[in-house]
């Protein structure tokens, strides 16, 4: 079932009689639980068009690097097989959206999109409404309700968006059964697999300081694989280790949820129908729905989203009280970058993230804050942990990212006791990681796999 709330003109221009229906495939990567594709077919259907799918790979996107590529292309290949089984072919092409998309919707009868949330997508958006002459249709299947549903305003945090989501949750989640396409098209496919292309990695922008090896694949099948492990051997105890990076508790799907790779509606319901603890579910739960989408609204309601002005007026006039307090450290960005502090268990936290594309979410709380504290202006801080962030996080740029980053200075959380340099921003700091759990041999794990990587070898 596909409602109507989750479809939106995105141009007031007519379906037009041609060779078929596009659809650009961009933030759901993915065959299954994608109400976009879904309507799509619906619509191909109605109208007794092929439907033809099209994905564009912008070389150029702000922040992305051959690792986040590489996850991508992964994922897509796996698209491009599993639409070929349903006789539905799919392109990529790599360029400029607006001018591809242009191109493509000469031949088409209308274009659907799934949604996006960022800057850079939203503009591709605008500018392909505007320029191609036929309908464009958004179909909203990242968020399991869609924002405008929820709210009207940027909530102040999860708290006040908690009881709006679950007074709706019930009218969304339900399952997407995969439709048959009527009009079946047998002419191939513009590629076929990874090695064959292996150009397109070649010819991206090169990063030295990203690892060789890759910690975790792309695709749908690898994110049902890691949510089976998830269920089947690591759920049980989730709310008692989640917060403790020294052990594998956590479900991984926050890489595979970025790229569009698996739907939260899919593992929602997997979670539902696991004979695991309420506690378990609720905790697990709170995070997939109620944080992500909160990350949602923030996004789509804050143009500032990705710079400091993001933040509430008392979290920014507490910061910058405390702007000139003396620091006992101060690090440049490269020496952040190239892990060089003082601190091991931020040097880890740092390199877990160089080597894997992923830091564990306890981690990147207190990776966060620490950047406030050894940087001597706050914007330049968050400045600098949104980059860092972006450039070697799987998830990096996408609503919880910028969500994450601007709560370690204060955004959906409340004031706490006053002190130095962070004012009334809540602080952390290492004697609590020792409290918690056993942060040295998070470290020793961190440090033997940094010693290994061949990138690190001279």
């Amino acid at each position: 079932m596909i409602q109507n709330t989750r479809i939106k003109l995105l141009n007031q221009k007519n379906v037009q009689n041609r060779e078929f229906v596009l659809y650009w495939m961009q933030s759901s990567q993915r065959t299954y639980f994608n109400h976009a594709l879904e309507y799509s077919i619906q619509i191909s259907n109605k109208l007794n068009k092929f439907l033809k799918v099209c994905f564009v790979l912008n070389k150029n996107y702000p922040e992305a690097q051959n690792r986040h590529f590489l996850f991508m292309l992964e994922g897509l290949y796996e698209v491009q097989k599993e639409l070929a089984q349903r006789k539905i072919q799919m392109t990529l092409e790599i360029g400029i959206p607006s001018k591809i998309i242009k191109k493509f919707s000469q031949k088409s009868c209308l274009v659907v999109t799934d949604r996006g949330y960022t800057k850079t997508i939203n503009s591709w958006k605008k500018e392909v409404g505007i320029k191609i002459d036929c309908r464009l249709v958004q179909v909203e299947t990242e968020a399991i309700v869609p924002i405008e549903e929820v709210s009207n305003k940027e909530e102040y945090g999860a708290y006040t968006i908690r009881p709006k989501i679950k007074k709706l949750l019930g009218n969304y989640l339900h399952p997407l059964n995969p439709s048959d396409i009527k009009k079946k098209d047998t002419t191939g496919n513009s590629f076929e697999s990874l090695k064959k292309t292996k150009h397109i990695i070649d010819n991206l922008k090169s990063v030295s300081t990203l690892p060789r090896k890759d910690f975790f694949k792309g695709g749908s099948h690898a994110a049902k694989t890691e949510l089976k492990r998830f269920l089947e051997t690591k759920a049980k105890n989730y709310s008692l280790d989640k917060n403790n990076p020294s052990l594998d508790a956590l479900s991984n799907m926050s890489p595979y949820l970025h790229f569009g790779q698996i739907s939260p509606i899919e593992i929602t319901l997997e979670v539902l129908k696991k004979e695991i603890s309420d506690e378990t579910k609720e905790s697990y739960l709170e995070e997939l729905i109620i944080r992500r989408e909160l990350s949602f609204n923030f996004v789509f309601f804050n143009k500032s989203y990705d710079n400091f002005d993001c933040l509430p007026k008392w979290c920014k006039d507490t910061l910058m009280k405390h702007k000139k307090d003396k620091r006992n450290h101060i690090y440049s960005l490269e020496e952040l970058e190239l892990a060089k502090t003082h601190d091991p268990y931020w040097n880890a936290a740092q390199k877990e993230m160089i080597i894997k594309g992923k830091m564990h979410g306890y981690m990147r709380m207190y990776w966060g804050k620490k950047i406030i504290e050894w940087t001597k202006d706050p914007e330049v801080a968050f400045c600098n942990t949104l980059y860092l962030n972006n450039k070697y996080q799987l998830d990096g740029r996408d609503p919880n990212s910028y969500s994450g980053v601007a709560w370690c200075y204060g955004k959906h959380d409340r004031p706490w006791k006053e002190r130095n340099i962070f004012g009334k921003i809540r602080y952390m700091n290492e004697n609590g990681l020792r409290r918690k759990f056993d942060i040295e041999t998070y470290v020793n794990k961190t440090e033997i796999l940094y010693a290994n990587l061949s990138f690190n070898k001279k």
